[in-house]
C-alpha cells in the first residue's frame, strides 16, 4: 500500500479495518483530484472547468434503502418508522465485513473534514471513496481544514465509507435491495453502497447532525440562511425543489448556506462548506450566481449532459433526470459568508411548493402557526429528488420540512423552534412558491420576481404598516398590497377561474393538513392545534 498526500499518522485506515489496499489517495485538493477523476475516466471536464458526472440508475435519494442500526447507545432517542428504519446489529456487522474484504487491493481516497461552521458544535468526520469524483463531492461539500495537509491530528468522529459499486444481498444482510445506506450511531460509522448519487454522502452527515445536535439542545434545521448588510439573518425552510437555494442566493444579501444550518445560543451556523443547488432549467438571468458555479472549475455537475466535441452543458436537457445536481464549494458564490456564521434570526420563512394553488404567494404566520406549519412540512416532491418519482409533483407533508433526515421526533425539533421564535422574537412568513390560480396542470407555477419582491419586502420590513387579510379557512395573513406585485395575485381566489372549484380545493388541502397533524395532535400545545385550518 502506498500512502499519497496529506496522510495522517495518529489515525490510519487501520482503525477501520481497511488493509491490504492498493494506494491511498489522503486529503488530495481539488485541482489534484479533478487531474484523478480525467485519468480515471470517471467524468469529463466541460467548457469553464466544471465536471460532469453521470451517476447511473441512481439519479435521486433511495430512502427506502437506508437504515438506522438499532443499537443501545441511541435506541431510545431515534424517532423509528417509516423514515428510520431499523437494522440489526449482525446485519450492519455481516455487510461491513463483507465491504472490507471488498476493498482488499483497490485504490482508495480519503478526506478528513469537519461538519459545523461553529468551532464549538464543530465535529470532524472522515469520508473514504473509491471514487476520486465522490471524494471531490465530500470536499466541496464540507469544511476543509485550514491546513489540509497538515491533518495528521485529525480523529474523526464519525467516518463514511462510501463503494457504489459493492452491493449488499438482501436475502443475507436484511436489506430492502442490493442498495444500502446504513447509519450507526454506537460505532459513529456510516456505510453506503450500491448507489452513485453522492447526495447519500451529505444527507447521511445531516441526519447525524439531525442526531446530536438538538441533545445539546442545538435547533439543527433543514434550510438555507442569509445576512443583509445591515446583518439582519433570515432563514429558509423548504424540501427540495421550493427554493431555498435559489431564493437564499440574493445578490442583495450575502450567503450563509443553501441547505443545512444549527440554531444555538450563539446564532445560526451552516452545517457545510459546500452548496448542492438542483440546476435543471436554470436560467442566467433569473440566478446568475448559482449559474456562474456551473462554470467554475471545481464544480461537479451531476447528469447534466455534455457535448463531448464542444464540451458544453446543457442544463435544459432533463434526459438523464430531473434532478441535475451541481455540487460547488460556498465560496464560488461571490458575496457569501465564509467560515458560515450569523446571528439570531430576524426572519423566518418556510417555503411551501402547493401543487393545489390555494395557498396566498406570502402570508405573516404567529409563532403558533410557525409550529403548525413545521410540523406539517406540507409542500409538493418535485419530480426526480427521489428515486422512482414521476414528472408530476406529488402533494406531501415532511415534518420539519426534512422528515427523510430527521432522526428524532419531529417534536423534538418544533420545541426548540418555539423556543427560540419566542427568544429571539422573530418574525415568520409562509411563502408560497408553488402553482397559482389553480392546482398542477390548470394554474401556472408562481412568477419567481414576484416571489422575490414579496420576501424582499418582508425581510426590508415594507410590509410593517401594510394592512393584512385574513383568510377563512387557514387563517393566514396575507398584505394587502406589495411594490412590484400585481395585488390580485396576493389573494389566491382572485386569479382563480372558477371560485367554487377554489374553495373545494381549499377545503381539500385543509382536509390534508388535519389528517396528517392527528399523529401530533396528543404532544402540542392547544395554542398549535388551534392553529390549523378550520373546517368548521
Amino acid at each position: 500500500m502506498q500512502k499519497i498526500g496529506g496522510a495522517t499518522k495518529e489515525y490510519g485506515l487501520d482503525k477501520h479495518g481497511l488493509n491490504n489496499l492498493g494506494n491511498v489517495y489522503w486529503n488530495l485538493t481539488s485541482t489534484e483530484l479533478v487531474e484523478m477523476v480525467i485519468k480515471r475516466q470517471e467524468g469529463t471536464l466541460a467548457n469553464g472547468g466544471s465536471l460532469a458526472v453521470k451517476t447511473g440508475l441512481y439519479t435521486g435519494r433511495s430512502p427506502n434503502d437506508k437504515f438506522v442500526v438499532q443499537e443501545q447507545s441511541s435506541e431510545k432517542h431515534i424517532w423509528w418508522g417509516e423514515v428510520n428504519k431499523p437494522i440489526s446489529e449482525d446485519n450492519f456487522n455481516t455487510v461491513h465485513r463483507h465491504l472490507l474484504s471488498y476493498f482488499e487491493g483497490h485504490d482508495l481516497f480519503v478526506q478528513d473534514l469537519f461538519v459545523g461552521a461553529d468551532p464549538q458544535f464543530q465535529m470532524p468526520i472522515r469520508v473514504i471513496t473509491k471514487d476520486a469524483w465522490h471524494n471531490l463531492f465530500a470536499r466541496n461539500m464540507f469544511i476543509c481544514p485550514e491546513k489540509p495537509r497538515k491533518a495528521g491530528g485529525h480523529i474523526p468522529e464519525f467516518t463514511v465509507i462510501n463503494a457504489p459499486n459493492f452491493q449488499s444481498i438482501p436475502e443475507r444482510d436484511g436489506t430492502n435491495s442490493e442498495t444500502f445506506i446504513l447509519v450507526h450511531f454506537g460505532k459513529k460509522l456510516i456505510l453506503i453502497g450500491g448507489t452513485s448519487y453522492a447526495g447519500e454522502i451529505k444527507k447521511s452527515i445531516f441526519s447525524v447532525m439531525n442526531y446530536k445536535l438538538p441533545l445539546q439542545n442545538v435547533l439543527s434545521m433543514h434550510c438555507s440562511a442569509n445576512v443583509s448588510k445591515k446583518g439582519d439573518v433570515a432563514i429558509f425552510f423548504g424540501l427540495s425543489g421550493t427554493g431555498k437555494t435559489t431564493l437564499s442566493a440574493d445578490p442583495e444579501r450575502r450567503l450563509i448556506g443553501d441547505d443545512e444550518h444549527g440554531w444555538s445560543d450563539n446564532g445560526v451556523f451552516n452545517f457545510e462548506g459546500g452548496c448542492y443547488a438542483k440546476v435543471i432549467n436554470l436560467s442566467e438571468e433569473e440566478e446568475p450566481e448559482i449559474y456562474k458555479t456551473t462554470r467554475m472549475f471545481g464544480t461537479i455537475l451531476e447528469n447534466v449532459p455534455i457535448d463531448i466535441k464542444s464540451r458544453e452543458i446543457d442544463l435544459n436537457d432533463s434526459s438523464l433526470t430531473e434532478n441535475t445536481r451541481a455540487s460547488y464549494p460556498v465560496t464560488h458564490i461571490e458575496n457569501c459568508v465564509y467560515p458560515g456564521v450569523g446571528g439570531h434570526p430576524k426572519n423566518i420563512i418556510m417555503l411551501t411548493c402547493d401543487a393545489f394553488g390555494v395557498l396566498p404567494p406570502i402570508a405573516k404566520i404567529t409563532p403558533e402557526q410557525a409550529m403548525y406549519h413545521f410540523l406539517s412540512g406540507y409542500t409538493a416532491k418535485i419530480a426526480g429528488t427521489e428515486r422512482g418519482m414521476g414528472k408530476e409533483p406529488q402533494a406531501t407533508f415532511s415534518a420539519c420540512f426534512g422528515a427523510p433526515f430527521m432522526a428524532l421526533h419531529p417534536t423534538v425539533y418544533s420545541r426548540l423552534l418555539g423556543e427560540k421564535i419566542a427568544k429571539h422574537k422573530s418574525n415568520c412568513w409562509l411563502v408560497n412558491t408553488g402553482w397559482t390560480g389553480g392546482p398542477y396542470g390548470i394554474g401556472k407555477r408562481m412568477d419567481i420576481h414576484h416571489t422575490r419582491a414579496l420576501l424582499n419586502a418582508a425581510l426590508d420590513g415594507a410590509l410593517e404598516n401594510v394592512p393584512f387579510r385574513e383568510g377563512k379557512i387557514f387563517g393566514l395573513h396575507s398584505p394587502v398590497s406589495c411594490p412590484g406585485v400585481p395585488s390580485e395575485i396576493l389573494h389566491p381566489v382572485n386569479v382563480w377561474a372558477n371560485k367554487e372549484e377554489y374553495l373545494v380545493k381549499v377545503r381539500e388541502l385543509a382536509m390534508r393538513f388535519h389528517d396528517n397533524f392527528k399523529s401530533f395532535s396528543s404532544m402540542v400545545s392547544p395554542e398549535v392545534l388551534e392553529a390549523g385550518p378550520k373546517l368548521g
